[in-house]
């Protein structure tokens, strides 16, 4: 055939259109082979893909092209999130309509991902922004409203000063925005919210069967949702029948009390100090705190500071009169919005106390200690109970039970359970998102849009002003409408939905994305869920996937689908960094895919991206490095082109009858034993890195026996074609290009991945012989090779005759045999 060069543009565009032809990435309905769902989280489509974003995609191509070869019916779909603040933020400063932008921007990353070689069953296409996709996000708003879950209130939220909107409380880091990065602040608005609370506790029980997620994913969720086992305990308070109620972990505390915090939200706060000459001070500081984020002031390093409200509360168990404040590090969205002060054991009280002269009381103290009664820090330890009635020496783990049972006794208190976990906000007062399908009405109240007048479509005659309202407030001819209950004059609800309701159910209308008649089919859907394989960023953990995981167990109750958790396997790959900073625009670090798919072609690219190392890790980028995978590629591809006419004849049915030189022997076992490392590597552990390089071994030797062999002999030339399938078919996934050109090369008419992945022959995998080190006293004197396998006794017998010159006059004390690998004599 005579030798040819690699050229990747010579061949890639060729077999990227093969597939398509052929319907590669197709999942077929009707199949009987077993399902495969291979799905990497949808990007949002802004501007153009860069390496770092390529990481992700190319873990779930080499995944669904292996399972292909598997045998399996895979299914591997792609959309696009495509609602969102950064296409109307961008429409704000450029002037293009988010349609026109978010649309332009699919067209780009499809044909990007294109030239990666990356397949997707593209007839499954769903784009969030499209009319046919949100009426049934909006379908399933109105599920959950008429479920009791999708509820307005009025609330504290998170506004961004920048974006001119509320952010649901993962969506704040440090503070700020993590869209824009400006500065969040606290807002008392009337939002709509999704119950999640409801869920709290199947959504931290169900992460148990989670077995196939990372722990630390499981670890933020389950830190996020925030169980706490406590008390909940009634003060009363002085001169008024109201009480107030704390939930404690803390019970063992309770006789340590000198002070009770309210937070400047509390709801009774107004009514606590009416008429009362604290109440200008109590106001105009509250006011002052209300607008500081929740993180920065519940910080440890915050500077705590309050007011007196001139009130009292009432003591449950001692009736001692104790001074209520308002404090800037109580939060309403942690427990009741009131604490219990105890600054003898807790650190921001006892800062607290220390800066107002409170009184601090020590009730926990190290065995045998007498506490001290003017303490200069807080006691957090365990101990025994002091200054604490009858339950004074009791250990104060102990004393929790027996505490919780007396304040229950006399009826001002019970155990109970706490989350940290608060209802998901989903109101957003910007354009770019699906309508709120909800109609306000001042007969009827809050109305939902019926079912058959869905989708609420989006106008697109809109001005993009970040105003603080929705810029669809003022389109009348969107607001003004009618009551679907007695059809008087009504006004549409003009908040737009989070773009994370959006994400929380794509995953089902791959399945189904054409019907118009319902969100997805439930028979379809409950024979491929759960997903089996999810791959996607760990900045996801708890927004998308606790999200997620609540909306389908909101199906589940709602008898539309027959399981409770979405992904059955999650994979969280690491990020590419170039000049140890995550790759982004504003950064000017970021790398072109069609630049370097231009220079290296899209082999090079998905090698070295999988080679950069564990893909769990974050790895960093470098121009140069690009070129060893293509060099390997070179290599490979030689291999094969260079030796293709000296074995193709052979006929691999006469692989068990031949015989085979030592050399042969050797290639038939690296190549068994790297058939087996790879797929371990690839179904156990995701390491594609480790793969490739085991790929690179056999190359080099395969290179070697090549150069070495005159291919006179049956035995070699079998061996050598046989390494050559397994290497083609072992490296398709991850080089898919150049794995069909060289499986074609070698006389095969369909393509590699219509062909079956190579299986290790477990015979062939244990080496023949084996190189054993011999030492003496701990030093490397000789080797010997022996058979595999050989028993202890007759090694240490050829070992001692290859060390007989360094051994003679020595008396052997001691004889350490690795099996294996060494033997070592100690002599004297």
């Amino acid at each position: 055939m005579g030798a040819r060069r690699y050229e990747p543009k010579e061949i890639e565009a060729y077999w990227q259109k093969y597939w398509d032809e052929i319907s590669l990435f197709k999942m077929d309905p009707d199949s009987l082979r077993p399902k495969f769902y291979c799905l990497m989280m949808f990007p949002y489509p802004s501007g153009t893909l860069h390496v770092g974003h390529g990481r992700n995609y190319t873990l779930g191509d080499v995944l669904a092209r292996y399972k292909m070869m598997r045998g399996f019916n895979v299914l591997t779909p792609m959309g696009f999130d495509a609602f969102g603040l950064p296409a109307e933020n961008a429409a704000i400063k450029g002037g293009m309509h988010p349609k026109t932008s978010t649309y332009a921007n699919i067209v780009t990353f499809k044909r990007q991902l294109g030239r990666y070689g990356i397949g997707y069953d593209w007839g499954r296409e769903v784009i969030s922004c499209a009319p046919e996709y949100y009426k049934w996000t909006q379908w399933i708003f109105i599920r959950l409203f008429e479920k009791g879950l999708a509820v307005r209130k009025k609330a504290p939220v998170n506004w961004c000063t920048g974006c001119q909107t509320v952010l649901a409380n993962e969506q704040v880091v440090d503070d700020k925005c993590e869209r824009c990065d400006s500065k969040v602040i606290q807002k008392e608005l009337e939002q709509w919210f999704w119950r999640i609370t409801e869920y709290a506790e199947p959504l931290l029980k169900d992460l148990e069967t989670l077995d196939r997620w990372p722990d630390k994913v499981r670890t933020m969720q389950r830190n996020w949702i925030g169980k706490s086992e406590g008390a909940q305990i009634d003060f009363g308070v002085d001169g008024d029948d109201a009480k107030i109620r704390v939930f404690t972990t803390r019970p063992d505390t309770l006789f340590g009390v000198t002070f009770m915090l309210l937070a400047p939200e509390y709801p009774g706060l107004e009514k606590l100090i009416a008429d009362r000459a604290e109440a200008t001070a109590v106001r105009r500081f509250a006011d002052q705190v209300k607008n500081q984020i929740g993180t920065e002031r519940a910080s440890e390093g915050a500077i705590k500071e309050g007011v007196f409200t001139g009130r009292h509360a009432i003591h449950p168990m001692t009736g001692e009169k104790i001074p209520i404040w308002v404090a800037n590090y109580v939060l309403m969205e942690y427990g009741t919005g009131a604490v219990m002060g105890v600054p003898a054991h807790d650190v921001r009280d006892f800062a607290f106390a220390t800066k107002y002269k409170l009184p601090i009381r020590v009730v926990i103290a190290k065995p045998g200690e007498t506490p001290s009664a003017h303490p200069t820090e807080a006691f957090t330890e365990d101990g025994v109970q002091v200054n604490s009635r009858e339950f004074d020496g009791v250990p104060n783990r102990e004393s929790y039970g027996k505490i919780v049972a007396a304040l229950e006794k006399k009826g001002v208190g019970k155990p109970t359970i706490h989350y940290r976990l608060r209802d998901w906000l989903i109101s957003r007062q910007r354009y770019w998102g699906a309508p709120i399908p909800m109609i306000r009405c001042e007969k009827d109240g809050i109305v939902p849009v019926p079912d058959k007048d869905l989708p609420v479509l989006l106008p697109d005659s809109v001005e993009f002003k970040p105003t603080g309202e929705s810029p669809l407030a003022r389109l009348d001819s969107f607001v003004n409408t009618t009551c679907p209950k007695c059809g008087g004059p009504a006004r549409r609800e003009t908040d737009t939905m989070d773009t994370f309701v959006d994400s929380s159910w794509y995953f089902l209308r791959y399945l189904s994305p054409k019907d118009p008649t319902k969100p997805f089919d439930s028979r379809i859907v409950n024979k491929w869920m759960p997903v089996d394989q999810y791959i996607g960023g760990v900045e996801h953990a708890i927004l998308h996937l606790l999200y997620s995981r609540f909306v389908t167990k909101v199906l589940a109750d709602l008898k539309l689908v027959s399981f409770r958790e979405p992904f059955a396997a999650l994979f969280t790959q690491g990020m590419i960094t170039k000049g140890g900073e995550k790759m982004s625009k504003s950064r000017g670090n970021t790398v072109s895919p069609d630049e370097t798919i231009d220079q290296w072609g899209a082999d090079a690219l998905r090698l070295y991206t999988l080679f950069l190392g564990p893909p769990e890790k974050d790895a960093e980028w470098d121009d140069r490095a690009i070129s060893g995978p293509f060099r390997f590629l070179v290599k490979a591809w030689d291999l094969v082109h260079d030796t293709v006419d000296k074995i193709v004849k052979e006929d691999p049915k006469g692989l068990a009858t031949a015989t085979y030189s030592k050399e042969a022997r050797a290639l038939r076992q690296k190549t068994h034993a790297t058939i087996r490392d790879v797929t371990d590597d690839v179904e156990k552990s995701f390491h594609f890195n480790t793969a490739i390089s085991k790929l690179m071994v056999l190359v080099n030797d395969a290179r070697a026996f090549a150069d070495a062999s005159g291919f006179a002999e049956p035995g070699d030339r079998l061996a050598m074609r046989e390494c050559l399938e397994a290497l083609t078919r072992l490296l398709a996934p991850f080089a898919p290009h150049l794995a069909e050109e060289c499986f074609k090369t070698l006389g095969h008419a369909q393509s590699v991945f219509r062909d079956r992945w190579p299986e290790a022959d477990a015979t062939l995998v244990k080496a023949d012989e084996q190189e054993i080190v011999v030492q003496v006293n701990g030093k490397t004197r000789t080797t010997v090779t022996v058979p595999a396998g050989l028993d202890p006794d007759a090694l240490v017998a050829r070992a001692n005759a290859a060390a007989a010159e360094w051994l003679a006059g020595k008396t052997i004390v001691k004889t350490i045999v690795v099996p294996g690998r060494l033997v070592n004599f100690v002599v004297k």
